[in-house]
């Protein structure tokens, strides 16, 4: 493996949770690990995440939940169940619910970093076929696989923002400073209105579904890779 993935386990065994932890640095990867989803969150906003290793008998909010809600928020992310329910119809809610694997318990750290590899070569197959969106800052303007557009100095800063960002997120009002306005004179509406406009924009030079969501309660996220030069 040339280089490994940032993994989060979220994991609530403390014992379980560190010696996965270990093993998957071990293996070359740059994994922690949480107890649980409201931890998590904080991870989010420290450094962008590749895969997910989550329990699914979580304390508050339960891996079900957290897995489809991760997976709207970041549909390239890897995510594996593992867990102690062994039912074909809980097996089936986690797929449904956005796992890649599901794995049950007893499942040994080789097993695991076994089944991580495999996922990590699909999801490195994946992301080399993805079309490649370019932003030039010097010239303004964004190419991909279908178009060419210009863009405002204000939506160029936006996106190369966001493409550099942890997690290509950030919260709305580190946005509203790009404008160089205070948040009080500058709307969290009249900021949706030009990511709007920057939305139609990448969906034009070829981004498929919503290349920047809305993330509740904190700002936006790009969901493809831009490459600012």
């Amino acid at each position: 493996m040339d280089t490994g993935l940032n993994i989060v386990v979220v994991e609530d065994h403390d014992a379980l949770r560190e010696v996965t932890v270990e093993a998957l640095c071990g293996l070359g990867h740059h994994a922690v690990g949480v107890d649980c989803a409201e931890a998590l969150d904080d991870e989010i906003g420290a450094l962008p995440i590749d895969l997910l290793v989550v329990d699914l008998n979580l304390p508050g909010e339960d891996g079900i939940s957290l897995a489809r809600r991760l997976r709207a928020a970041q549909p390239e992310i890897g995510i594996i169940m593992v867990t102690a329910r062994n039912q074909i119809n809980e097996k089936l809610s986690g797929y449904d619910s956005g796992a890649d694997l599901y794995l049950t318990k007893p499942t040994s750290v080789e097993e695991l970093g076994a089944a991580i590899q495999a996922l990590a070569r699909r999801m490195k197959c994946h992301q080399q076929e993805r079309p490649a969106f370019l932003l030039n800052l010097g010239a303004l303007f964004l190419q991909g696989p279908q178009d060419r557009v210009s863009l405002s100095a204000h939506e160029a800063a936006m996106l190369s923002v966001l493409a550099r960002a942890p997690g290509h997120r950030l919260e709305s009002w580190q946005l509203i400073e790009l404008s160089g306005k205070a948040e009080t004179d500058f709307s969290k509406s009249t900021l949706e209105v030009q990511i709007v406009r920057l939305r139609k924009k990448l969906v034009q030079v070829g981004a498929l579904n919503q290349p920047i969501k809305a993330v509740r309660g904190l700002g936006y996220q790009l969901c493809i890779k831009v490459i600012v030069e």
